[in-house]
């Protein structure tokens, strides 16, 4: 049986499709300091092992879809990370300009394409315009086709890394038979039927425990995106 985790159009459906269930729970972080803000503060080692931990996965999957080796994704996350400390400073959240997922997505581009000019140095379509730094770097330079096919991966990946996220952390606040019925039935596509049989419950439970785990995750996968969208919501 085909599993949602080795269809990353499938998860990102099942994100698109939590994130239109009515939260039934009022978020009392909403005004808490983003992880954003906090990694203005360089000398807060935590916020920055946090952020390495959060954003690590998504770039490193990223880049090993831009046809990188693993060598040069993990490259590509290091010298990301160097990029985001060496600016963040003077980062502004503004919608209107540019989200922190579109400039988390424009500064990681450049560590790509940083890593396919080491491959092949003569390409100088790939090289920077003089006087372009870090704080303006932008896809808009990649030709239209490439720069739509570019955005559409990084957008399944950003969603398909708030879903592992959330799943990680409603995973240790439910029952583990509750957690493995909605694992089976919303993420891995079993039927009902087949979920109840095999784990020894009714019908019933399997859609009564996806229901519930379902506003969980939604609740999570909405705090997640406030954290790294300051203003998200306001």
């Amino acid at each position: 049986m085909k599993s949602v985790k080795d269809s990353g159009a499938s998860s990102v459906e099942l994100v698109d499709a939590l994130a239109s269930i009515e939260l039934v729970m009022s978020d009392s972080f909403a005004t808490r300091a983003s992880l954003l803000e906090r990694l203005k503060d360089l000398e807060d080692q935590g916020s920055w092992q946090e952020f390495y931990r959060t954003y690590r996965k998504l770039i490193f999957s990223f880049a090993l879809k831009h046809g990188l080796s693993p060598t040069e994704a993990e490259e590509v996350v290091q010298e990301a990370v160097i990029t985001v400390a060496r600016n963040i400073p003077e980062f502004r959240y503004d919608p209107a300009r540019c989200s922190f997922k579109t400039w988390l997505f424009n500064l990681t581009m450049w560590r790509i394409q940083d890593q396919l000019r080491k491959r092949r140095p003569e390409l100088q379509s790939l090289h920077r315009p003089a006087g372009e730094s870090d704080r303006t770097i932008t896809v808009e330079r990649v030709p239209g086709p490439e720069s739509e096919r570019l955005a559409a991966i990084w957008d399944n990946e950003w969603k398909r890394d708030l879903l592992s996220r959330a799943l990680d952390r409603v995973k240790g606040r439910v029952e583990e038979k509750q957690f493995q019925i909605f694992d089976l039935y919303a993420v891995q596509g079993w039927p009902a039927r087949e979920v109840a049989r095999s784990l020894g419950v009714s019908a019933a439970r399997v859609y009564l425990s996806k229901h519930r785990v379902a506003r969980l995750v939604t609740t999570e996968l909405n705090r997640l995106k406030r954290e790294t969208e300051p203003n998200a919501g306001a």
